[in-house]
């Protein structure tokens, strides 16, 4: 439960005003159809996340394990920093005319790939032992951020103070990374 609690936690505080939850705003603006963007936006972060906890626990089978408590520490303090860097989303990006669902599913996973929540994905999978929770986790944080993007859009990123949700998700990846210190 542990692993499930903290990777949707970290997730979700971490996706605020990150690039992927600027898609969702993006293509909910311009496709109009929420549920194949919810879906697509789910499929793809199954798929991200799945590929990144492999990764974790594959590190974690590499590296002993005080060197792994210490990459683990560093990642989340590094996380930390990085989650105080607003994302920006080029919206110049043209989208093809498949399915709103195939263009969601393929767009989110890319702009996914080596982004902060996909790393931390990697990370919590080479902290926590349990491959399924942490995927779990991950997957509900990223949905419980996007859903709301995308049914909410423009009038919900006007109300929430990206600034200080960033503050937030900085100070839980620096938790984070004194508690597998402390592990």
């Amino acid at each position: 439960m542990e692993a499930l609690f903290f990777s949707t936690l970290i997730v979700t505080l971490a996706e605020m005003g990150d690039k992927t939850q600027l898609l969702s705003f993006v293509l909910a603006a311009k496709l109009k159809r929420r549920t194949p963007i919810i879906l697509g936006i789910l499929v793809a972060t199954l798929a991200n996340h799945f590929l990144a906890a492999h990764a974790g626990a594959w590190l974690a089978s590499l590296v002993s394990p005080n060197t792994l408590k210490w990459i683990i520490a560093l990642s989340f303090f590094v996380f930390g920093i990085w989650a105080l860097k607003p994302d920006t989303l080029d919206e110049n990006k043209s989208l093809p005319d498949s399915s709103i669902f195939l263009t969601t599913l393929i767009a989110f996973f890319m702009v996914e790939m080596g982004d902060k929540t996909q790393l931390a994905t990697v990370a919590l999978a080479a902290q926590y032992d349990s491959l399924t929770a942490v995927v779990a986790g991950t997957t509900l944080g990223m949905m419980l951020a996007n859903i709301p993007a995308v049914w909410l859009g423009e009038v919900l990123a006007q109300r929430i103070n990206m600034k200080v949700m960033r503050r937030v998700a900085a100070g839980l990846f620096v938790l984070m990374g004194m508690l597998a210190l402390l592990s």
